[in-house]
């Protein structure tokens, strides 16, 4: 695959992931989506080969290495399953909070335990009552001399049974307006007081990824873990969901790429009415369609990809991209097991894991609905 943004470092960079995830991750997937849970040894040796946050500074555990490093990162793992993405939201999602608004004493705390895999991240945005509308989330966190004092709820948490570190969004100033200069973020440590966790959800997909509810009860977090300024949370928020949109146009585009390479294998060993069913004309029809628009989206998928990476504003595509992506990838599932037939159907046929992982992608990182609000609002509407 010739990606535009690649250097031959990259692509030997992906070789040797490819290797250590057949070895390591492959051959226990199975096992993994039945026990609920990636294990905590797996993210060790990811750590030991240099494959979490690769992107920090070295000063800091990290290898200083550009987002492609990230991109491949994030495809090979989704090759293997969508369960897997829980790395992704700790390399590329939660640890560029700490980066980018972390002060030395923050950063040099957490980001090499991060890098380590000792420390596993979330973030806790959404709320049992506020899913897409985040100016009106009403966990509050009210400084009490030396600590904020949080109370409220958190649901649907990627890594929320495993995490040591969340980045809990609340309000610092719930009497703000507009509501959204009120928000704030907090670093909260696994063991603090007053701050728990429901149990693992259970969920029609992705089921090796831990999602969990969390409760924060007079939860005493230390003002120190205040992450950047009071009242900036949400504008922190904003900045950095073009990469975490742009992450999950990468899994949805990788997603129909696999469930096409399985079909193909498939009709091609599949026999019906005296022959194989790749030489049926609906068939052929079918594979063309979903052909081509693999290759429209991964050509548009990689020039964002570069574009981002030369820190461009690209926020607007970003959001066509999700959006696109994510109900291509879902129709793709659709089609690809309807090929299949009944084995489609089976669950020792990928295909329907690929089925069930797939729908939740329009929907987190902001809902599809939201990306066509903001694309709506950003061409002029």
């Amino acid at each position: 695959m010739n990606h535009p943004y690649l250097t031959e470092d990259h692509e030997e960079f992906r070789k040797s992931l490819r290797k250590f995830l057949a070895k390591e991750a492959e051959p226990f997937f199975e096992q993994w989506e039945e026990d609920r849970m990636v294990p905590r040894e797996f993210w060790h040796k990811l750590a030991a080969q240099g494959y979490l946050c690769p992107t920090i500074p070295e000063e800091y555990g990290g290898l200083n290495a550009d987002w492609g490093y990230s991109v491949i990162i994030n495809e090979e793992l989704e090759r293997v399953g969508t369960g897997l993405i829980g790395v992704g939201l700790h390399n590329d999602i939660v640890i560029p909070y700490l980066v980018s608004y972390g002060n030395e004493e923050q950063k040099e705390k957490w980001l090499p335990k991060c890098a380590s895999g000792e420390m596993i991240t979330a973030i806790a945005m959404t709320e049992p009552g506020t899913g897409s509308d985040l100016a009106n989330i009403k966990t509050t966190a009210m400084l009490d001399g030396d600590h904020y004092i949080v109370n409220g709820s958190k649901t649907f948490i990627t890594n929320g049974i495993q995490s040591d570190l969340v980045i809990v969004a609340c309000k610092t100033n719930p009497q703000a307006n507009p509501p959204h200069q009120g928000m704030s973020l907090l670093v909260v440590e696994r063991g603090t007081p007053g701050f728990t966790r429901g149990k693992k959800m259970k969920k029609v997909g992705l089921h090796c990824q831990d999602t969990a509810e969390l409760f924060f009860e007079d939860c005493r977090v230390p003002k120190e873990n205040l992450l950047g300024d009071e009242g900036k949370g949400f504008l922190y928020l904003m900045n950095q969901l073009q990469q975490e949109r742009l992450l999950v146009g990468i899994s949805a585009q990788v997603a129909a790429e696999e469930m096409f390479n399985m079909t193909m294998n498939y009709i091609k060993e599949r026999e019906a009415f005296g022959q194989r069913i790749a030489k049926f004309q609906h068939i052929q029809f079918e594979m063309v369609e979903m052909k081509t628009q693999i290759e429209i989206g991964r050509t548009f998928l990689d020039s964002l990809i570069r574009d981002h990476m030369n820190g461009e504003d690209v926020v607007t595509k970003v959001s066509m991209a999700k959006y696109w992506l994510s109900d291509m990838a879902k129709s793709i599932s659709q089609r690809c097991l309807q090929l299949h037939g009944g084995y489609g159907y089976m669950e020792e046929y990928k295909i329907a894991r690929r089925f069930r992982d797939i729908p939740v992608s329009t929907i987190y990182a902001g809902t599809n609905e939201i990306m066509k609000t903001i694309i709506a609002k950003n061409i002029g509407l």
